[in-house]
Formats: C-alpha cells, structure tokens, sequence
C-alpha cells in the first residue's frame, strides 16, 4: 500500500465506539427533527389540516342549508304541498233569472261532480262498469281515466244527485273505491225550450255562452271558492287532516221583461208560420213602446235546449243580430219626416204619375197602374204606394233633410239593446247618396238593417215622438235598471199625424187583416225585395212584415211581425201572422178594448 493510500484514509477516532441503542437514538432523533416527523411539532399540523378539512365540511353544508331554504325552499315547499293536497273547486250558484211577473225562468241546481283518485282504484275494470251503467259513454274511455297516473280526475261535473247516489251505493256494495263525489250546481230552465234564443244556455264549466246568459255572464256568475284537503302518500285525503275552504260567492239575480206565456204563444205563432206562408223563417217582437221593455222576441228556427249543437242560426236572435231591406214599414220614416219639416200633412195632395225615374230606373207600384192620379198622403200610405214616396223624398223633402231625418230614428245606428250579437245595417251617408239612394230609401230599399231598429222608431211615433230603447234587463240583484228614454226625432204633432195615417193603414188599407176586433190598432205593412246573389232583387222573394201598437191614444204594446224569403205580399201573410200575435198579446198583458 502506498504512502499516499494511508494518508487518505480517514483517521479513527481516539473515543470508544457506540453502542447500537445509542444509535438508533440518534436516528430517531434525526427524522423527528425533519418536516412532517412524528415529534410534538408533526402533531400539530396535522390536527391543523384536520380541522382546516372539517371547517371546509361545515362551510359546504351550511351554503347548501341556505339554498334549499332561502332561494330553493319556496319551489320545493310548493312541490311537496302539490304532493300531499289535493284543490277542488266549490262551484259559485249562477244567479237566478225572472220573468216580469216573478216567475223563475233560469236557476242553477244543486247536482255532484263525480272524480277519482285513480292511485286508490284497484279494480279499473269495476269500477268503469257502474259509471257506464249510470253514467253512459264508452267503457274505454273511463278506463283511460281510472288509470292515469295521477291523484285526481274529472269522471263527469253536473250529474244529478240521484245518480251520484246510486253510483255511490252500487261501489260500496262491490267494495271498489277511489271515487269521490263534490257537490256542484248545473243550470236548468223551468219553461224547457220557452225563450231558449233570449235566455241563451250556459257550458259545463259555468260560463254564458249565448243570449241573456251570456250579455250578464259577469252579473250572473258569482266567484268560485276552493276547498284545499291534505292527503296521504296515495292521495287519499286524510281524515282529520290540515285543509282550508274558501267560501264560493253566489251571483246576482235578474228580473227581465219577458211575459214568459205571451213568449210561449208568439214562438208558436212564428214556428208554424213559415211553413203556412211557404217562408224560410219568421220572427217576432213584442214590446211596451212606452219604456222599451221588450215582453216577447223569437226567431225562427229556434233551438232545442236537449241538443245544445246547434248551430248559431238557431241560437242568433235575428231581429238583433240580421239585417234586411224593410220595405214600404220604411214608409212611416219617410212620411213622419216630411210631417216633422211642416212640408205637408196627411191631408196633402199631390199628384202622382204612374212611374218615377229614381236614377236610371223607373219606379211603378203593385196595382200597375198607367195613368197619373191626385193622391193625399193619407191615400198614398193606404195603397202603400212607392212611386209616391219616391215623389215625396226627391221633390219635396229632398236627400238632405231626408237623410237628417233618417239619421235622427237613429237608422244605421246600434240600437244599445242588451243583448249580444247586434248588427248597426247597412245604410249610406249623404256624401254615398247616388242618384237612386234617395227615391229607393223613400220606400225601404237601398237601406239594409236589423228589424230592431225599425222597433225602435216605431216606438218613436207611439210615444210622441220621443224614441225608447228596446231592453230586456228590469232590475239586478233588487236594484231597478235605468233605461232613459232618448232624445225626440220628430214633434208630438208629426207623431200624431202618422198614428192617424197608420189607423187608416189597418182600418182600410193593407192592413186590414192584423186588425184586431174592438182594439184601435195602428201599423203599417211592408213588403221589401230580397237582393240576389246574382245582383239586382229575386222575383218573387219578398220579406213581409207588419209592425203597428195597440190602442193608437196611449200604446200599451207594439208588435213587429216578419217573414223572410216568400213568395207572398205581407198582406196576404205577415198582416194575419200579425193578428195572432196582436191578439194573444192584448189577453195575455190585459190590454183593455176601446170599444
């Protein structure tokens, strides 16, 4: 070995060696002494991160504690609640609607809605065999229902006590259950069809959907309730339970001018009109030219409560809501105007050629005549003459003051009756009059409105000039409806002239057979051409009516009578349809003879 080989050898110590308990010592030592040992300072940081860990736990549950109850607690309290309660609605009773004379003519009655919980029915089958029986319908269609995965179905609403009874018996006997029963109410009519077109007729769930029923739906609904039960698991309500019930409030009663046996003789009056005169349809109104008031009103065909399908032709009041050319009843207008002016009086002559150019047609009248004749007024509404008339408005009383006049009876103007569905017509402003609109208007053509209107301004002429709105409602809920009259159209003296020329009209003229026997009946006829398709008027299709009041010095009532599309003139056909009606209303509304 080299010198320089020993030299690098490290020298050993002088000290004795250590023992190997004393040198594990010094290991252990060593390693506490380093980061992460297990000495008393290790220890420490472990129980930091220790609590660091459960702190972050904490803070996780807390933030989660804070949403489900601050910000998602609201959706999920709702959820729960849908879980564990079932809403059924507390049907409102609809008010009850009277005739003048107190009688009950629309009420609401009491009847079940029948549901099930489909989640308690064990035997769908079963249980879809009783409602067949008792309720009608087709089996697969319960079926559908009784197994739905829900709590709550409708089976049927209205259904008669005494059906709902039954079915609850016959599903206790068999031990089915999961059928429930809500009281409910439905509405019925004590006089069956008797003024289904006025009354209307009410849905399933309550609302108006036609006539009165639904012009007043608002008045007549009341406001539902609603009754909340707590259930179990399954959805079966729980005896004893939380629940809240929120009283229905009822509606308001309503007392409506009909007669409702002077309704019941007009509509069948007009039903069998129609087919005596070979007319596509009638239709009637009664009235009390006084206040408005209308007593009776129908139009042919009329409906059938037990098939409420029917279309809206059968439902439509059509004296309201249709509009046609009137005919010669214009005439009563055109004459009254003329009166009103100071132009001339019933006793007035003029003479009056056998045609009238009215644009770029002639007018002539139904006797044919060929030759010129001297007529006074008063003759010249007796024969209802339109080549008269024609006369009168383009030479005497011309197109302004004609459409003035015409404008102030309010012609072409809603008449504001209360009653759904009514059409303003057709009817031109003096800026649209071309060379004919005059001379035609003057006997009821070119002029297109509801029969409604033409109450309205008879009304005028019965009460001294001063026109009334024609109404159903009377009161609501006790308190009387006010119905003002409207403002004059013509003076007391025009008005007075007209009622003599409308006697002389029935007494002797073409009206004759609506007179009624010992009664002083003013009215006047019209016949009015019906427009094609095609252009220009049908031959042979004429609309007939007859309108006049009772008792001409103080009118008690005022009837308008008319047939659409006939063959016939009114005096052969509206004129004795007129009668009938005159005559029933005069017995039934004690309307006292003058002689």
């Amino acid at each position: 070995m080299s010198t320089r080989d020993r030299q690098s050898r490290p020298r050993r110590s002088n000290h004795p060696e250590a023992s190997y308990d004393e040198a594990s010592r010094a290991r252990y030592r060593v390693r506490a002494s380093r980061p992460g040992g297990s000495g008393s300072g290790g220890a420490d940081h472990g129980l930091a991160v220790t609590r660091r860990a459960f702190t972050a736990l904490l803070g996780i549950v807390a933030a989660r504690l804070v949403w489900l109850q601050l910000i998602d607690g609201p959706r999920l309290a709702a959820a729960a609640a849908e879980q564990t309660t079932n809403v059924a609605t507390l049907r409102a009773r609809r008010g009850t609607i009277y005739d003048r004379n107190g009688n009950v003519i629309a009420m609401s009655e009491d009847c079940k809605t029948v549901y099930a919980n489909p989640s308690v029915v064990t035997d769908p089958s079963g249980v879809a065999d009783v409602l067949v029986d008792e309720l009608g319908g087709e089996k697969s269609a319960f079926m559908e229902l009784l197994t739905k995965e829900t709590t709550f179905v409708y089976l049927k609403r209205q259904v008669d006590t005494d059906v709902a009874s039954r079915i609850s018996e016959r599903l206790s006997e068999l031990e089915l259950e999961g059928v429930y029963y809500l009281d409910d109410t439905k509405r019925v009519y004590p006089y069956g069809n008797v003024g289904a077109q006025v009354l209307g007729y009410v849905g399933t769930e309550g609302k108006g959907l036609s006539g009165l029923e639904l012009y007043y739906d608002d008045v007549l609904t009341g406001t539902d309730g609603e009754m909340i039960m707590e259930t179990g698991a399954d959805g079966t309500p729980i005896a004893g339970g939380a629940s809240s019930v929120t009283e229905a409030k009822d509606g308001t009663d309503l007392v409506i001018s009909i007669d409702i046996d002077l309704q019941q003789a007009c509509e069948e009056i007009i039903r069998e009109a129609p087919e005596t005169y070979d007319a596509a349809s009638g239709s009637v109104m009664v009235t009390d030219p006084r206040t408005g008031e209308i007593l009776a009103a129908c139009s042919t065909p009329l409906p059938d409560f037990s098939n409420i399908s029917d279309t809206m032709e059968e439902l439509s009041l059509k004296l309201v809501s249709s509009a046609y050319e009137p005919g010669s009843v214009f005439k009563v207008l055109t004459t009254s105007i003329g009166f009103d002016l100071g132009l001339f009086n019933p006793d007035s002559v003029y003479t009056v050629p056998a045609a009238v150019l009215v644009g770029d047609d002639y007018v002539t009248d139904d006797d044919n005549r060929d030759y010129t004749e001297d007529m006074d007024v008063r003759e010249m509404m007796r024969r209802s003459s339109n080549t008269a008339m024609s006369l009168l408005v383009q030479d005497v009383i011309g197109a302004q003051r004609f459409s003035e006049g015409v404008a102030r009876y309010g012609i072409g103007s809603a008449t504001g009756i209360d009653f759904p569905g009514e059409t303003a017509g057709i009817v031109k402003s003096l800026d649209e009059y071309d060379g004919a609109t005059a001379g035609s208007m003057a006997f009821g053509q070119a002029v297109s409105i509801p029969m409604v209107q033409l109450v309205r301004a008879y009304s005028a002429v019965a009460n001294d000039g001063v026109p009334s709105t024609p109404h159903f409602l009377v009161s609501k809920g006790g308190e009387e409806a006010s119905w003002p009259l409207g403002d004059p159209v013509i003076s007391a003296e025009a008005a007075d002239m007209e009622t003599s020329v409308m006697r002389t009209v029935m007494e002797e003229g073409t009206g004759r057979n609506g007179q009624v026997e010992g009664y002083d009946v003013a009215g006047k006829t019209g016949t009015g051409e019906q427009a094609s398709e095609e252009g220009g008027y049908g031959a042979y299709d004429f609309t007939a009516s007859l309108c006049g009041f009772v008792n001409a010095d103080s009118p008690e009532a005022l009837v308008y009578v008319g047939l659409n599309h006939l063959p016939h003139l009114a005096s052969a056909s509206a004129a004795k349809v007129f009668h009938d009606v005159m005559a029933q209303t005069v017995s039934i509304m004690g309307v006292k003879p003058v002689s």
